[in-house]
């Protein structure tokens, strides 16, 4: 039987634990990876799963991720009833803006109506994984579930930082904690919870009932985690966990990147020998949108100039850069990157149009787009002097905000 789903990807946090990188966009349009920004990966999952009914829901700075979705996402064939729509919030329903998860899909309940739907796929824009979301789609029908929430299996000391899943030993969902101190476990694991991924499926008639019946709730936070999961367990609905397995190898791979240290590591996960999460897999390619740059080059001088050499070692180098006598170890720089001679940039991420000035050195830090490093400028070597002019985070990285002018 044909299946009729439309899918709503939330991109309109704030990301408040990312500034500075969130000081000028949204979590979603932050680039991660050298060419890609982080909603690319949620995207690029929909369209190897099969999704071409989807919806993306903007709010916070959303100007650079409505030009990223324009320029590198508009090829589905509207002739044929598929599209990547932007919503922007338009105070649709009254004149408040989206107030949680929950509402904004109420605030967007028209399109359900319009496209009558068998399910509803809810996804956060902002995490990095691959997923096929047919098979939890499968599972929801398999299950005849009113909701199927999609779950990671984590270690237990990580419970403060996201929503908790409880289940019992069928895996049929029992509760819901927001990031508890002491959360509740997975039956026959006591080291490990259930963190909630953000993604859920509902059946569509059963997600336009719970959004009405919470809009009517003014004590409720209007939230898919915090309100509308308890309000149908109340009821005795049926919400099943979908335990997820990354589609590459069979593990966990699913990266939360809500703080600048995260973020970093991440990225860090990109250049390992064999990184857990493949970039280049031809079978599950990541899509996004690329100007039109040159191809890479590097510079070496030979014996002229002693200790100038164009070298990269263990890095992702983006179309359009230029290492012209300096050397990179273990670093992503993006595209139209420059590295000047003499100049040492080390477990590094160098965004767009960064320009690296001779003998600068640059460690353990993320240099946002459009920044010129001046000549024999020294970052990420001295935190105490680094603090004064730059935020650094609790691990130590140094980060230089967008379009920053360093005298």
């Amino acid at each position: 039987m044909m299946r009729k789903v439309l899918t709503f990807i939330m991109a309109g946090g704030k990301g408040e634990r990312l500034l500075p990188l969130t000081k000028d966009r949204t979590k979603p349009a932050v680039p991660f990876g050298g060419i890609y920004r982080i909603i690319d990966f949620t995207l690029s999952n929909c369209i190897n799963s099969g999704m071409r009914k989807i919806y993306i829901l903007t709010q916070y700075k959303s100007a650079s991720l409505q030009r990223h979705i324009r320029l590198g996402w508009n090829f589905l064939p509207s002739e044929l009833g598929q599209f990547i729509e932007l919503l922007p919030a338009q105070q649709r329903i009254g004149d408040s803006w989206y107030m949680g998860t929950a509402d904004a899909i109420y605030q967007n309940l028209y399109t359900l109506e319009m496209d009558r739907p068998d399910e509803v796929l809810i996804l956060a824009g902002d995490h990095i994984y691959k997923m096929n979301y047919y098979s939890m789609i499968d599972v929801h029908r398999e299950q005849n579930a009113d909701l199927t929430v999609g779950v990671v299996e984590i270690d237990k000391f990580k419970s403060k930082h996201l929503g908790v899943v409880e289940t019992d030993v069928q895996g049929r969902v029992t509760g819901f904690q927001e990031k508890p101190a002491n959360p509740k476990t997975i039956p026959g694991k006591p080291d490990k919870i259930f963190g909630s991924m953000g993604i859920y499926v509902f059946n569509q008639s059963v997600l336009m009932q719970e959004l009405l019946e919470d809009a009517k709730n003014s004590k409720s936070a209007h939230d898919f985690g915090k309100d509308i999961i308890p309000q149908m367990l109340k009821k005795g609905m049926k919400i099943v966990a979908y335990n997820f397995r990354d589609k590459d190898n069979g593990e966990e791979y699913w990266r939360d990147i809500g703080t600048i240290d995260a973020y970093y590591d991440a990225n860090m996960e990109l250049i390992q020998v064999n990184p857990t999460f493949n970039l280049y897999d031809q079978e599950w390619l990541i899509r996004t949108f690329q100007e039109q740059y040159p191809p890479v080059k590097t510079v070496h001088s030979g014996d002229k100039e002693e200790g100038r050499v164009g070298l990269v070692l263990d890095s992702i180098v983006s179309e359009g850069c230029v290492v012209s006598g300096g050397r990179v170890q273990r670093s992503i720089l993006s595209p139209n990157v420059r590295i000047n001679s003499f100049s040492e940039v080390y477990d590094s991420i160098l965004m767009e149009s960064v320009h690296v000035g001779r003998h600068a050195k640059v460690k353990r830090a993320i240099i946002d787009k459009d920044v010129s490093i001046p000549q024999g400028m020294v970052i990420g070597f001295n935190l105490e002097e680094d603090r004064k002019r730059f935020f650094v985070s609790e691990s130590g990285i140094v980060v230089v905000a967008k379009g920053t002018e360093i005298k």
